[in-house]
C-alpha cells in the first residue's frame, strides 16, 4: 500500500489522470491525500470534482480557496471571477451532493499512520500543531452546520491579519480560514500579508514564508501543503509544498509518503 499526496489539481482533470498513470495508482490499495484546490481555472473541473469524490474512501481532501471560492459563488455572494471554471458544477444534476461534499472537507487532515499532516496553504507559525486542530474544528464545525450561509456570506476579507486568542464571531472565524487556504507571507510579528505571491527570492525583507517561522516541535507531525505555486516544489526536513503549477502548465507532483525525510516526488508536465 502507498500513500500519496497531490499537489493542486485545479480541474485538471486530464493531467491527474496522466499522474495516476505514472505512478501506478490502484485505489484498491493505495491512498491519495490531495492538498486543497480541487477545482477551478482548469477545464475539467466537474469532472474532477466527481471523479475525485468517487474514489470515496482512498481520497481524502481539504478545502482550500478556490474550494470555497466555489461554494461562495454557488450560493450567489460573490460574482464568478473571468477565470472561473465552475459553471458546469453550478447546472450539474448532482450539484447539492458536489457542494456539500466540497462543503464537508477540513482544512486539516492528519494521516496518523505516516505521521503527516495535510493542508492547503499552511499552518500558522504562531499555533502548535493542537491549536491548528482546535482552531481548523471551530470553522469546520459552523460550515458544517445548518447556519452555513452567514459564515459564507461573511467569510471574504484581510482583517483581522494578526491572530489573538480575543478574537471572537466572523472575525475569529476569518483569520482561521485565511490561515489554512490563503497563507504565503507573515510578518516576523504574526501578521498575514495577502498581497505577496511571489517566490521567497524576490520577497519584502519584512515579510517571511509561514514555513520559515514555523518552529517544529519534538513528535509533531510533518506538514504538507499546497497552494503556493511559484515556489515550484519547496522541501525541508519536515515541511513539504506540493503545488507546482499544474494550471499554469507547469507540473503536477505526486509526494509518495514514506518515513519521514525519505518521501518521494513523483511529476509530469502540465497542459491546461
Amino acid at each position: 500500500m502507498a500513500t500519496y499526496a497531490i499537489g493542486d489539481v485545479q480541474g485538471c482533470y486530464d493531467n491527474l489522470i496522466k499522474l495516476l498513470d505514472k505512478i501506478k495508482f490502484d485505489e484498491k490499495k493505495d491512498k491519495l491525500l490531495f492538498c486543497g484546490d480541487l477545482i477551478n481555472r482548469g477545464n475539467k473541473s466537474l469532472k474532477t470534482i466527481r471523479f475525485i469524490k468517487g474514489l470515496g474512501s482512498c481520497a481524502k481532501a481539504v478545502l482550500g480557496n478556490h474550494d470555497l471560492h466555489c461554494l461562495v459563488v454557488a450560493n450567489n455572494f460573490k460574482k464568478p471571477n473571468k477565470s472561473d471554471t465552475l459553471n458546469k458544477i453550478y447546472r450539474a444534476s448532482d450539484k447539492k451532493e458536489l457542494l456539500d461534499y466540497l462543503r464537508f472537507l477540513p482544512f486539516i487532515y492528519c494521516d496518523d499512520s505516516k505521521n503527516t499532516l495535510i493542508v492547503h496553504a499552511g499552518i500558522y507559525p504562531f499555533w502548535n500543531q493542537k491549536q491548528a486542530f482546535l482552531y481548523a474544528k471551530e470553522a469546520e464545525k459552523v460550515l458544517q452546520s445548518d447556519d452555513y450561509l452567514k459564515f459564507l456570506k461573511k467569510m471574504y476579507g484581510n482583517l483581522p491579519n494578526k491572530w489573538s486568542d480575543k478574537l471572537s464571531g466572523y472575525d475569529r472565524l476569518r483569520f482561521i480560514v485565511n490561515s489554512f487556504t490563503r497563507m504565503r507571507y507573515v510578518s516576523i510579528k504574526g501578521k498575514l500579508d495577502f498581497i505577496n505571491h511571489n517566490s521567497p527570492n524576490n520577497k519584502n525583507k519584512n515579510l517571511y514564508p509561514w514555513y520559515e517561522l514555523s518552529k517544529h516541535k519534538k513528535n509533531d507531525k510533518q506538514i504538507i501543503f499546497g497552494h503556493w505555486a511559484t515556489l515550484k516544489g519547496y522541501e525541508s526536513p519536515y515541511i513539504y509544498g506540493i503545488d507546482t503549477g499544474c494550471v499554469w502548465n507547469l507540473k503536477l507532483s505526486a509526494l509518495q509518503i514514506k518515513k519521514q525525510k525519505d518521501n518521494v516526488w513523483h511529476s509530469i508536465n502540465c497542459k491546461k
